[in-house]
């Protein structure tokens, strides 16, 4: 598989701000710039190309979106930023490092909080997934949508994970979110957060000893090449977010507003019929490629994480939980 190099970025605000040009009209068309870490073959990329082409459909040509994929304007956090202050205009990140930013966000990376992804979907598409949303605007951001981004699960270099037990001493990368931090703590292992970037050559220098995430993105990323056990444990399914400049956002007239949200919410319907066969497709490649995959019973790893889950009894994560588990 073709695998490119991580590049590292260091974008000053003022450079940042000159290359970017966020939201800029030529000849009247409003051209808004979007950038993200994912691989040009994901469905969240594919789902924000479709969301490109909605848009210019919508305005007729009046509104168009610059997509800059695969880290090229920096990590999560750098487009974060960029996006708050304005020099970016749209941005997609996990729920989980954006917990930084918007404390709230935390409980989608508190484990077992979904039944099932029916429970997931519904949790989502509904009030208590729609405040969350909207809850970002306390950071300067609009939360536009919700991608799927599947279940995180257990891969590793050398060990198969059968309970948590397997988990225990070992170095599990992590995304920079203390809620994971937590939860890797809980099953007794060290949480190392290392940038998506980075993590290839750190599984590959024996940095840590595996990582987890979903199976698009341990294909995608090459770390079947490095990690030879893949255990669908599924402890957490936290959402990609697409957020958008706050400031942008009421720069825009009604009409275009309009426009937008009814592109992202196509993209949001469009990438979800793509997630599942992604998955499908994923776990087949990697299996042929020698990686072994295996179906751990879940309810060790639950048992394991359930102090975790009641510590956040009687706070605002707690009642957002609550809030999720009372979905049907």
């Amino acid at each position: 598989m073709r695998r490119f190099p991580a590049f590292i970025y260091v974008l000053g605000i003022t450079a940042a701000s000159l290359l970017l040009a966020s939201c800029s009209r030529h000849d009247e068309t409003v051209v808004l710039k979007l950038a993200h870490v994912l691989d040009i073959n994901h469905s969240v990329h594919q789902g924000m190309v479709h969301m490109a082409e909605r848009l210019e459909h919508y305005s007729d040509g009046s509104m168009r979106i610059d997509i800059y994929p695969s880290g090229q304007l920096g990590a999560e956090r750098d487009t974060v930023e960029l996006v708050q202050i304005g020099s970016l205009a749209m941005t997609k990140v996990s729920a989980a490092p954006l917990e930084a930013f918007v404390p709230a966000m935390q409980v989608f990376s508190i484990p077992y909080v979904f039944r099932s992804r029916e429970h997931y979907f519904k949790a989502l598409d509904s009030e208590v997934g729609k405040e969350l949303l909207r809850s970002v605007e306390v950071a300067r951001l609009r939360g536009m949508g919700y991608y799927d981004s599947g279940s995180r699960s257990f891969y590793m270099v050398d060990t198969p994970v059968e309970s948590p037990d397997d988990v225990q001493g070992k170095k599990i990368r992590v995304m920079k979110s203390q809620t994971a931090v937590k939860m890797i703590d809980a099953f007794g292992g060290g949480a190392t957060p290392i940038s998506w970037g980075e993590l290839y050559t750190a599984l590959q220098q024996g940095v840590v000893d595996g990582a987890e995430n979903n199976p698009p993105s341990f294909y995608l990323s090459g770390h079947y090449e490095v990690c030879k056990y893949y255990a669908l444990n599924e402890h957490t399914a936290v959402p990609d977010m697409l957020l958008m400049s706050k400031r942008i956002w009421d720069d825009l007239t009604p009409q275009q507003q309009q426009w937008l949200q009814a592109a992202v919410d196509d993209s949001v319907a469009y990438q979800r019929e793509l997630w599942q066969q992604s998955t499908d497709d994923a776990l087949a490649a990697v299996q042929e490629a020698g990686v072994i995959v295996t179906y751990p019973d879940k309810a060790p790893f639950m048992a394991a994480v359930e102090n975790m889950k009641r510590s956040y009894d009687g706070t605002e994560t707690g009642r957002y939980l609550r809030a999720i588990e009372a979905v049907e």
